[in-house]
């Protein structure tokens, strides 16, 4: 009997989801050889998983090397239909994305974990410093700080035991109990700034939306705007009263 190629088991699974990863990062096709050298393992093992996860759509084979299949859009859809994002809301950010002239953003907290599900920046801009995916900076994001003033106390001291409060820039808070602090005037205003925490360049508002729907499954949803700081401090007012607008229309 022909033994197969490769790992077996949990190590395979954890291989496999290694080249999604890589092949999601990267900025064009990967090729089967810069996967084997990026994953760690012999170009056999590579092909060997390959297989599976281009035949189940969640990898396609181009003439430049591998690249995400049409299975990722449709998980996308699933997981962004799972945390509440449906049809209203992808209307709201372009809506408010031309009532502010800001980049707009919905955030999720969910099981340990801040999202960012969705933004009205275009894909293409590789560079801008807040993209859809997990938030590695919520301490220092106006979302994130929207999120983790929503939450109990003890869930939020869970978090930031887990994730860290890592400093960015010279104006990040990184100490437990100022951050505590500036939370509380989070939850008395209604809203969360950001002004160069995250990145030097870029202010951000936030404000977490009203749970309409009953839900107790612990999922707390954000809407934010983010913009160059020079041009934020003039319009602060203008910014969060049309935030805070987008925020009490929202629809679930």
């Amino acid at each position: 009997m022909t033994k197969p190629v490769g790992p077996t088991g949990p190590q395979s699974v954890d291989r496999a989801l290694e080249i999604l990863d890589a092949v999601a990062e990267a900025p064009g096709p990967v090729g089967a050889k810069a996967l084997a050298r990026r994953v760690g393992c012999s170009l056999s093992t590579v092909y060997h998983l390959l297989g599976p996860l281009t035949a189940r759509g969640h990898l396609v084979r181009t003439t430049a090397g591998y690249a995400p299949g049409p299975r990722v859009a449709a998980l996308h859809r699933s997981y962004r239909r799972h945390l509440g994002l449906g049809p209203q809301i992808g209307e709201l950010l372009p809506r408010l994305r031309r009532a502010t002239g800001a980049e707009a953003y919905f955030t999720a907290y969910r099981d340990g974990r801040i999202v960012m599900i969705d933004s009205t920046v275009p894909v293409t801009d590789v560079a801008h410093p807040f993209v859809p995916g997990p938030e590695t900076r919520a301490h220092a994001t106006a979302h994130g700080k929207a999120l983790l003033a929503a939450l109990p106390r003890a869930t939020r001291r869970r978090y930031l035991a887990e994730h860290g409060m890592a400093r960015f820039t010279d104006r990040t808070i990184t100490g437990a109990e100022r951050f505590e602090a500036e939370l509380a005037q989070v939850r008395g205003q209604g809203f969360a700034v950001s002004i160069g925490e995250a990145d030097p360049a870029f202010t951000c508002l936030a404000t977490t939306l009203p749970d309409r729907t009953g839900a107790t499954d612990g999922v707390v949803h954000a809407l934010s705007v983010s913009l160059p700081t020079a041009e934020f401090r003039p319009r602060h007012g203008e910014i969060r009263a049309a935030v805070a607008q987008a925020a009490s229309s929202a629809l679930w």
